[in-house]
Order: C-alpha cells, then sequence, then structure tokens
C-alpha cells in the first residue's frame, strides 16, 4: 500500500525541487523569497548563513535556501549545491557598477560539477526604480546567449511588489515538468 501511496505522489508532483537563491549582497534574495512566501514584504536584515523556506505552487515543492551574498560569504556557496535544481539569482538592476561581480560568479557557479544540471533563473530585480537596466542589457551584459547546457530564464521583477515573481516560478514550474 506504501508502495502505491508513494507512486501515486511521484506521478501527481508531490516531490521536492531544492532551489538555492543567490546573488550580491543588497540585491533582494530575501525580500523575494518572503514575498514569495508570505505575498507582503518582510523587513530584512543582511542574511549571514541561510534562510530555508518551502513555497508550493500547485502541487510543486520548493525548498528554497536563501544564501548570505556578502563577499565574504560567497566562497561558502558551494556547501549548499549539493541536489540543487534551480538556482536563483537575483541582481539588483540598478546597480551596474557590480555587475561583473556577478557574472564571474555566475559562471563560477555554472562551472561546478554539483550543479551541472541545474536549471538557472535570474531575477532582475529593482525594475521599479529609475535607472535600472532593462533585462535585454543585463542579459547581454552576463552574456546570458553563451549558456548552452543549463536551462535559464531572465525575468524582470520588483520584490517589494511582488511583480513579475509568479512568472518567475510558473517557468520553474514549467522545467520539473520538461524534465
Amino acid at each position: 500500500m506504501g508502495l502505491l501511496i508513494g507512486k501515486l505522489m511521484s506521478i501527481f508532483g508531490n516531490q521536492e525541487h531544492k532551489v538555492i537563491i543567490v546573488g550580491l549582497d543588497n540585491a533582494g534574495k530575501t525580500t523575494i523569497l518572503y514575498q514569495l512566501l508570505m505575498n507582503e514584504v518582510v523587513h530584512t536584515a543582511p542574511t549571514i548563513g541561510s534562510n530555508v523556506e518551502e513555497i508550493v505552487l500547485q502541487k510543486t515543492h520548493f525548498l528554497m535556501w536563501d544564501i548570505g551574498g556578502q563577499e565574504a560569504l560567497r566562497s561558502a556557496w558551494n556547501a549548499y549545491y549539493s541536489n540543487t535544481e534551480f538556482i536563483i539569482l537575483v541582481i539588483d538592476s540598478t546597480d551596474r557598477d557590480r555587475l561583473l561581480t556577478t557574472r564571474e560568479e555566475l559562471y563560477r557557479m555554472l562551472a561546478h560539477e554539483a550543479l551541472r544540471d541545474a536549471s538557472v533563473l535570474i531575477f532582475a530585480n529593482k525594475q521599479d526604480m529609475k535607472d535600472s537596466m532593462t533585462t535585454v542589457e543585463i542579459s547581454q551584459f552576463l552574456t546570458l546567449s553563451a549558456i548552452k547546457d543549463h536551462q535559464w530564464h531572465i525575468q524582470g521583477c520588483c520584490a517589494l511588489t511582488g511583480e513579475g515573481l509568479p512568472a518567475g516560478l510558473q517557468w520553474m514550474q514549467s522545467q520539473t515538468t520538461a524534465n
């Protein structure tokens, strides 16, 4: 009987998908996590270590690991890579000065063996801000078109209002059924 229930749960998509949320400090990672979870803005402090929450979209369960993005913590990101199916890279669309650092971190992650099958969702956050870069500008700067061995999607968003976040989650959900 337990085997039948397990088989039915796998058919109906009740499995959990591990997601890591990464990006430079102050990009909006934690704000996005709690906007997805509670549909409201939570005032946050810089994340030291990680926050973990489960987000459920229809019957798809995402276990989301929001990892601190300060420079001193980035070298520890790889401790979270094991069994990761999705990388959510959050970018502050107004932070032109650190986009090169973001690109270096992205390609370092994509080269890691443990992430070879991970899909990448890029949230171009702070699209509501004056002078923010468009998703096209960010895509070109990050040379996303060169990424051939990972599924990826870039989505403009605003963590404070939640705009763009559901579309990103839906893309991730579509990737769970495509594989």
